[in-house]
C-alpha cells in the first residue's frame, strides 16, 4: 500500500495512506495487522483522514515493509479484527456530541428569541415529565431535581436559563451514556471463551480439531466438565447444562435431542453431540454484553451502596432549594441548588471504576465476572489453594509408564491418552502430550467413557472394560487386583511421583508416574499474599501426606490437607465462614468445583477443566501465581478509587451547592461545573489503577 511519511521522531511516525476514502472496517483491519507485527508496539488509525500514528520499539524498516506490503485482502483472511472493536461505538456518540454542541450554538444565532422560547418549552416537556412520573410512584429522584429547575425557570419566564439547563443535560445524558457503554464495550471485547479445539463427529470416528475449523452444520462431541464452544441444537445423547452465565438460570438444564444450546454454556453431567447452528464468535460479543449490563454479579456491595445514598440524597437537595428560596427569596439561588445532585456522579462514577479494574485485570489475563468479587479479594483474609496444576505446573510430565502382566508401555500409554483426551485437566493433559511426544495415535475403539468426579474414568474396549484413576477409584471402588506375583513391583513404585492406574478387565496393566513440579513462583507469590494483608494460605490435595507435606514446606503455606475430596474441600470453607472469615478458593479441575462455589470468591485456572472456569467467579489465565497477587493489589487499589471518588463527588457538589446558595455561580454554571465534575471523575475512573498507584 501506498503511503507518505507525514512527521517522525525517534520510535514513533505518523503517515498518510494514499486511498480516496477509507472506511471504518478498513481502519480496523488496518490497526490489527499492523499491531500484530513483532516490531510494532501500538498503532491508532483515523479513518477519515486516512491517517495512522505507529510507535514501535523494533527495526523502523520492520515497520516501513509492514505498512507497504498491506493489503485489506491478506489482513481479512488473518482474522485479526475482533467482533467488536469499538470504533463504531466511538464514533457515534462523537458525532451524537458534536451535533449537540452545533445545534445549540446556530439556535442561538439564527432564530428568533420567540422561536428558541417555543423550542425550549417543547424540549423540557421530556424532562418534566420524567420528574412527574417519578413522583406519581412516589420515588424523589433526580429526575425531580432535573424537572423542578427546569419548571421553575419556564414558570419565571427565564427561557434562556431553562435552555442552556436542558442543554447541559442533554450534554450530560450522552457523556454519561458514552463512558458507561465504552467501559461495558471494553470489557467485553476483552472476555473470551477460551476453547481452541472441538470434538468433531465423522462416520467412521471423533476428530480433534481446530475451533476456526468448525462449519454451520457439522456435529460437535461435548462430554461432562466440557465447555460448550458453539451455538447449537442436540441431535443425540442427553446432558445436564449449566448455562447460568448466558440465560441467568442457577439449576443446570436438562438438554436432550431437539434442545438448543449456548456457546459459552458447560456440561455439568452427560455427554451430547450438537449440530453447530452458529460459527466461531457469532453473536458472542453481543452475549457477553447482555451478561455484564444484567447480571446481578456485576454490581459490588459498594456500588449498591453508593446508588443507595445517591436517592436518599434527592430529598435533602430539594429541601435545601425550599430552604434556600424562603432565607433568600430568590429563585435564582434556589434554582442554583436544584442543578446540582449527588445522584448521577455517584451512579456513573462507582460502576465505571469496576468496569474499568475489571478490564484491567483482563490485561493481565484475569477474568473478572462482577465488581463484588474485587471487593471481596480486598477483604479476604484466607486463601485456598488446590496443589495439582496451582502450586504445582498446570502441565505435569510422564516421567515413566511402569507395566503389569507383561503389557507394553507404549500401548498402555496410548490407550490412557485415549481415555485421558474427553476430560481434560492437568494430569491427563500430562498423559496427552506424553503419547503425542512418542507419535503414539490412536484409533477411537471405546464406547461410551464415563467419568466419575475425583476419582477416575471407566470406558469398554473390545468388550473389556478399562479403567484408569487414583488409588481408590480403581482397586477400592472397582476393585481391580494387581497381577500375581507383581506385588513387590508394585510396592516399589516410587514416593516422589504421582500415580495414574489403569486397570483392563479388573486387572492392572500399567502405573503412569506423573512428575509434578512446584512452580518456581510459588512460594514467592504466597509471601506476596502474605504481605499483602491475607493472614492464611491453605494448600488441598488429594495426594498422600508424604508428597502434600513436602509441597507444603516448599512453598510456604500456613496449613496443608492431604487425601482430601471435593466434598472436604467445600467443608472446610464452611467451617471458615463460620469462624467470620472471607475464604478465597483457588483451583483447576472438576473435583473443585464444589469449593470453587462455596467460597466467597473461586478463582480458576483457566488451563484446567471448563466447568471449574464457569463455576468460578474469576478466572486466571496467566500461567504465574503472581498473577494472584496483582488481582490482589488491583482490587485493593480499587476499593481506595472507590473511596477516593466517593469523598470527592461529596465535597466538590456540596461546594457547589453552597456557591450557588450565596449567589456566586448562576443556574447554567452549577450544571456546567457539576456535569464537568462528573464526566472529569469518571474519565479518571477509566484509568488503570497502577498508573495512579
Amino acid at each position: 500500500m501506498k503511503f507518505q511519511i507525514l512527521h517522525e521522531s525517534p520510535g514513533r511516525m505518523r503517515i498518510h495512506l494514499m486511498v480516496s476514502r477509507m472506511t471504518m472496517e478498513q481502519a480496523d483491519l488496518l490497526e490489527y495487522a499492523l499491531g500484530a507485527e513483532d516490531a510494532v508496539g501500538e498503532v491508532r488509525v483515523y479513518d477519515r483522514t486516512a491517517d495512522a500514528i505507529i510507535r514501535y520499539t523494533g527495526d523502523r524498516s520492520a515497520v516501513i515493509a509492514a505498512v507497504a506490503g498491506f493489503s485489506y485482502e491478506k489482513a481479512a483472511a488473518r482474522d485479526l479484527v475482533p467482533e467488536q472493536t469499538g470504533r463504531a461505538l466511538n464514533r457515534e456518540y462523537a458525532d451524537k456530541l458534536v451535533m449537540t454542541v452545533v445545534r445549540r450554538v446556530l439556535k442561538k444565532l439564527f432564530l428568533p428569541a420567540p422561536v428558541r422560547m417555543v423550542l425550549t418549552a417543547f424540549r423540557a416537556v421530556k424532562y418534566i415529565f420524567k420528574g412527574i412520573k417519578a413522583l406519581l410512584r412516589g420515588q424523589i429522584t433526580v429526575a425531580v431535581l432535573d424537572a423542578a429547575a427546569i419548571g421553575v425557570s419556564l414558570l419565571r419566564g427565564d427561557f434562556d436559563t431553562a435552555g442552556s439547563v436542558i442543554f447541559m443535560l442533554r450534554v450530560g445524558e450522552i457523556l454519561e451514556e458514552w463512558t458507561h457503554k465504552k467501559a461495558v464495550d471494553d470489557l467485553a471485547r476483552s472476555m473470551s471463551l477460551n476453547v481452541d479445539k472441538v470434538w468433531l463427529k465423522t462416520a467412521e470416528q471423533e476428530v480433534l480439531i481446530s475451533i476456526r475449523d468448525v462449519q454451520v452444520g457439522d456435529e460437535i462431541v461435548v462430554r461432562t466438565g466440557n465447555m460448550i464452544p458453539l451455538d447449537g441444537k442436540v441431535v443425540s445423547g442427553e446432558a445436564s447444562v449449566n448455562q447460568a452465565s448466558i440465560t441467568g438460570e442457577s439449576i443446570p438444564v436438562r438438554k436432550s435431542p431437539g434442545s438448543y444450546v449456548y456457546a459459552g454454556t458447560v456440561v455439568d453431567e452427560g455427554s451430547c453431540v450438537i449440530c453447530v447452528d452458529k460459527a466461531m464468535g457469532a453473536g458472542r460479543y453481543d452475549r457477553i454484553v447482555k451478561m455484564i449490563e444484567q447480571s446481578e454479579r456485576m454490581k459490588s456491595s459498594t456500588e449498591s451502596k453508593a446508588a443507595h445514598l445517591a436517592d436518599k440524597l434527592v430529598p435533602y437537595s430539594l429541601g435545601g432549594t425550599g430552604l434556600v428560596y424562603l432565607l433568600t427569596r430568590n429563585v435564582t439561588r434556589a434554582v442554583s441548588v436544584l442543578m446540582v445532585d449527588f445522584s448521577c456522579a455517584l451512579k456513573l462514577c462507582i460502576p465505571i471504576a469496576v468496569l474499568s479494574a475489571m478490564r484491567e485485570c483482563s490485561g493481565y489475563g484475569i477474568s473478572v465476572k462482577g465488581g463484588r468479587f474485587m471487593e471481596v479479594v480486598a477483604e479476604a483474609d484466607t486463601v485456598v489453594l488446590d496443589k495439582t496444576g496451582t502450586i504445582t505446573y498446570a502441565t505435569p510430565r510422564v516421567a515413566d509408564v511402569v507395566t503389569f502382566g507383561g503389557a507394553d508401555a507404549d500401548e498402555a500409554l496410548r490407550l490412557a491418552a485415549c481415555l485421558e483426551e474427553h476430560y481434560p485437566h492437568s494430569i491427563a493433559n500430562a498423559v496427552i502430550a506424553a503419547a503425542k511426544a512418542k507419535n503414539l495415535n490412536h484409533e477411537e475403539r471405546h464406547s461410551q467413557v464415563e467419568y466419575v468426579v475425583a476419582h477416575g474414568i471407566s470406558s469398554s474396549i473390545d468388550g473389556k472394560k478399562v479403567i484408569i484413576g487414583s488409588q481408590h477409584f480403581v482397586f477400592e471402588d472397582e476393585g481391580c487386583t494387581v497381577p500375581e506375583g507383581e506385588r513387590e513391583k508394585f510396592d516399589r513404585l516410587p514416593n516422589r511421583y504421582s500415580h495414574l492406574f489403569l486397570a483392563v478387565s479388573g486387572v492392572l496393566t500399567a502405573v503412569i508416574c506423573i512428575e509434578d513440579p512446584v512452580r518456581p513462583e510459588a512460594a514467592g507469590a504466597i509471601a506476596r499474599l502474605h504481605e499483602l494483608g491475607v493472614s492464611r494460605v491453605v494448600m488441598m490435595t488429594g495426594d498422600n501426606e508424604r508428597t502434600a507435606k513436602a509441597v507444603a514446606d516448599a512453598v510456604g503455606v500456613d496449613a496443608y490437607f492431604a487425601g482430601v475430596l471435593p466434598e472436604d474441600k467445600a467443608a472446610f470453607i464452611r467451617r471458615e465462614h463460620q469462624q467470620g472469615r472471607k475464604v478465597i478458593m483457588i483451583g483447576d479441575g472438576v473435583n473443585d468445583s464444589p469449593a470453587l462455589s462455596e467460597a466467597d470468591c473461586g478463582i480458576a485456572i483457566s488451563a484446567g477443566a471448563a466447568l471449574a472456569r464457569e463455576i468460578a467467579d474469576i478466572t486466571v489465565s496467566a500461567d504465574d501465581l503472581f498473577a494472584l497477587a496483582r488481582l490482589k493489589i488491583l482490587s485493593d487499589l480499587l476499593m481506595e478509587r472507590v473511596r477516593q471518588s466517593y469523598r470527592f463527588i461529596m465535597s466538590f457538589n456540596t461546594g457547589l451547592i453552597l456557591l450557588g446558595a450565596l449567589g456566586i455561580l448562576s443556574p447554567t454554571t452549577s450544571a456546567l461545573l457539576h456535569n464537568a465534575s462528573t464526566l472529569a471523575i469518571s474519565l479518571r475512573n477509566m484509568t488503570d489503577l497502577e498508573k495512579q498507584a
